[in-house]
C-alpha cells in the first residue's frame, strides 16, 4: 500500500464554478475579489488558469499557467489605450522554476506585468457555498 500523496505545499484543491483551484486562498480570490470586480464591470475578459507558451526561436522553452488574467479597464495600457491586461497568480511561496517563468513571460510577452497575490489576506475569510438553483432565475 502506497502511503497519501500530499500537495508540495500542503494546499487543498478546491472546486467552484466549474474551475478546480489548487489552493482555498486561489478560490477565495477568485469569489471574493474577482468575481464581484467583473459583476461590477470593472474587469473584462476573466480567465481561469490561462496558458502562456514560451517559445525562443521557434523552440517551446514551457508553458506558464497562471492563477488569472482579466482586462482592468480602469488603468491605461502601455500604448495609452484605456484598459490594461492583467495576470495574477496567488503565491505563498515563490520558488526558483516560477521566478525563472515569470521572468520568461513578461519578457517574451511585451507589456505583460505579473501581480503575486498574497494567500494570507483570505486567511480570514470564508469561502461561499454557492446555490446554483438561485442562478439560474
Amino acid at each position: 500500500m502506497f502511503p497519501r500523496s500530499f500537495s508540495k505545499f500542503r494546499n487543498k484543491k478546491v472546486k467552484l464554478d466549474g474551475y478546480t483551484f489548487d489552493s482555498l486562498a486561489e478560490a477565495k480570490h477568485y469569489q471574493h475579489t474577482l468575481l464581484p470586480r467583473f459583476k461590477a464591470g470593472e474587469i473584462t475578459h476573466l480567465q481561469v488558469h490561462p496558458r502562456y507558451k514560451c517559445i525562443i526561436d521557434g523552440q517551446k522553452i514551457c508553458d506558464y499557467i497562471a492563477d488569472f488574467s482579466y482586462i482592468d479597464v480602469n488603468e491605461t495600457g502601455l500604448q495609452g489605450q484605456q484598459g490594461c491586461q492583467v495576470v495574477e497568480d496567488v503565491k505563498g511561496f515563490k520558488t526558483d522554476v516560477y521566478k525563472l517563468k515569470k521572468k520568461l513571460v513578461e519578457a517574451l510577452y511585451r507589456g505583460t506585468k505579473i501581480v503575486e497575490i498574497n494567500p494570507k489576506q483570505y486567511s480570514k475569510i470564508k469561502l461561499e457555498e454557492i446555490d446554483d438553483s438561485k442562478e439560474s432565475n
